[in-house]
């Protein structure tokens, strides 16, 4: 009969903690810097949707930018 060994998913990993799935390199920073980026993304949506025009001048100046990038 075949014996089937059970590894711990940690035993001989050389990586660093935050490799392991479900650790966080420190703990608790991930959930604040996940609601950060969620109020930035939903902040950016409703000035898109409320003022169309700060949009258009912020894409505007992106092309001005980058044709100045590349002459």
């Amino acid at each position: 009969m075949t014996q089937r060994v059970r590894h711990d998913e940690r035993e001989g990993f050389r990586g660093t903690s935050a490799d392991v799935l479900g650790r966080d390199a420190v703990p608790g920073r991930g959930e604040s810097l996940e609601f950060l980026g969620t109020a930035l993304a939903a902040g950016a949506f409703v000035l898109c949707v409320v003022s169309p025009e700060v949009t258009e001048a912020s894409v505007h100046h992106l092309a001005m930018r980058t044709t100045g990038l590349g002459h």
